[in-house]
């Protein structure tokens, strides 16, 4: 399986966050899958990624041609695409993967999420979307996706596309077990 992670580029955050997702690298790959990722080689992006390589595992990432600067791109990726805009690079991340994993991240993390959630309510694919809540960090994110639901600018059923996990070995696992499911929330 192709499971794509989205998360931080920034290495100036606590190393428990870096710790964890290169434990979820490692572990996602020993179990034979392919890391999708944005090609980063800092932050958390890294760190999944230098994770997948003490697991051996095989590591696609997508870059535009615009992040060509020493040290931005992780260099042991099994390939690197490169693209013109970030916007392709989303699209073929999206195309490559067969799951998502959104790890902590900052405003580029959570635009890649709601894509594919958006894109998934909308019913363009069924695959997973796994959000890794490490240490709780995405709890005041779910807090406004309840008050857009409890406003009514959001179906309720969009908060059960996607799995909250704050265990690597569960997600895993669950991916391991998932059966695509597409137009849960809107039929066309």
């Amino acid at each position: 399986m192709n499971i794509c992670i989205f998360g931080a580029s920034s290495n100036d955050i606590d190393q428990a966050y870096m710790d964890a997702v290169f434990n979820l690298g490692k572990k996602l790959a020993e179990r034979g899958h392919t890391l999708v990722f944005g090609a980063g080689a800092r932050g958390l992006m890294g760190a999944a990624a230098r994770g997948a390589s003490a697991g051996n595992g095989e590591i696609v990432g997508v870059a535009p041609t615009f992040f060509n600067v020493d040290g931005i791109i992780y260099d042991k990726c099994t390939e690197l695409i490169r693209t013109e805009t970030m916007r392709e690079r989303k699209q073929i991340m999206e195309d490559q993967s067969d799951a998502f994993i959104m790890v902590p991240g900052g405003i580029g993390t959570f635009e890649e999420f709601f894509e594919v959630l958006t894109l998934k309510q909308l019913g363009r694919h069924g695959k997973a979307i796994i959000v890794y809540n490490q240490d709780g960090f995405f709890n005041s994110l779910f807090q406004m996706m309840d008050e857009c639901v409890e406003k009514g600018f959001m179906n309720h059923v969009t908060n059960e596309i996607y799995q909250v996990m704050t265990d690597i070995d569960e997600i895993l696992s669950y991916l391991d077990g998932y059966t695509p499911e597409v137009g849960k929330v809107f039929k066309f």
